[in-house]
């Protein structure tokens, strides 16, 4: 996208994203899109060849990191619940499958991939979530995901949104990414993976 074009298409991403938080902010569980360099940090480690599922795509700042990364908009699959959001994201992203749905229920939708994914990218705000329904979460994930498969999740919290107790019935373990500082809020990413 040239230079004179990101400009008014970050201010239409910004309103879309701000009339979505103001209607259910515990659904959206961010004030803003994600900053760049967050979006960096939940790619790390992507490449040309993975098959990506990006949970909760909101106005596609980090969908746009993750193609930025050599992934094929074919090998990407958007879950996203907010109406308004998927309209975007299909017209932004044609070659990508999104799905309007739940994400919690990623399984039900996407279960042909089952071990079959390298990635699943959150930006779901899971501290805002029960314990059963990040189990529920994580356990539909982790069906998707191949061996060495990983999940990368971005938090506003100074801790692990997945207690230690719930990572360990999972058989999950957790590392930190990075922190990105300038994010609004500053956010932290972690990556999931098999024990």
């Amino acid at each position: 996208m040239a230079g004179s074009e990101l400009q008014p298409f970050r201010q239409r991403s910004l309103g879309r994203f701000l009339t979505s938080w103001v209607r259910d902010p515990r659904a959206i569980g961010a004030v803003a899109p994600s900053s760049p360099m967050l979006a960096r940090l939940m790619v790390r480690g992507l490449c040309a060849g993975a098959r990506v599922v990006e949970l909760g795509s909101g106005t596609g700042a980090v969908t746009q990191a993750i193609l930025d990364t050599g992934v094929r908009e074919c090998d990407l699959y958007l879950i996203e619940q907010d109406e308004r959001f998927v309209d975007h994201l299909k017209r932004r992203f044609p070659g990508a499958a999104t799905v309007q749905a739940d994400a919690t229920w990623v399984g039900e939708h996407l279960g042909e991939l089952t071990d079959s994914v390298d990635f699943v990218i959150s930006g779901l705000p899971l501290l805002l979530f029960s314990d059963a329904r990040k189990r529920r979460l994580l356990t539909a994930a982790f069906k998707l995901l191949g061996a060495g498969g990983a999940f990368h999740q971005f938090t506003y919290g100074g801790v692990c949104p997945v207690s230690k107790r719930l990572l360990g019935g999972l058989e999950l373990k957790a590392s930190c990414l990075g922190f990105a500082a300038f994010n609004v809020p500053p956010a932290f990413v972690y990556r999931f993976e098999h024990a």
